[in-house]
């Protein structure tokens, strides 16, 4: 049966988030109030791209454990991963681009040199439920930077 975990979503990182959006229709606005339309065609992109992706990733990361797979989407973005081929789970803060809205991550090791960072509200069951799909134990306790 399939679980689906929601990602943990950093306060700091929201706050970003929206200023980036109330910036990207400020500016779509005033270029919209000044009725040439080549710069409001122009300016329309900018918004849908500016306001609109940050917002989708912000409202689509989650990650789906299922027998087989870890599925992680996050906006367009789509990661799968073998859950028989996870060797480790690490904690970290490392702040590297990946698909979780938070620093208080996990570090997923996997395949031959295959990583990948996400950030589950609830780590801790996260973690058990991996464990118990995978019938291995996983955790890292070291935590890497």
């Amino acid at each position: 049966m399939k679980k689906v975990y929601a990602s943990k979503i950093d306060t700091w990182l929201t706050l970003v988030i929206v200023s980036i959006v109330i910036a990207c229709f400020i500016v779509f606005i005033s270029v919209a109030s000044s009725g040439n339309i080549v710069a409001i065609l122009v300016s329309a992109p900018a918004l849908i791209f500016g306001a609109g992706l940050p917002l989708w990733l912000m409202k689509s990361t989650v990650y789906t454990l299922s027998d087989e797979t870890l599925l992680v989407k996050s906006g367009p973005f789509k990661w799968q991963v073998p859950v028989n081929q996870i060797k480790s789970v690490t904690p970290t803060s490392n702040p590297l681009s990946s698909p979780a809205l938070s620093l208080d991550r996990l570090r997923i090791e996997y395949g031959r040199w295959g990583s990948i960072m996400i950030s589950p509200k609830d780590k801790e069951a996260f973690i058990q439920d991996l464990e118990a799909r995978s019938g291995k134990a996983l955790r890292n306790t070291e935590g890497s930077r």
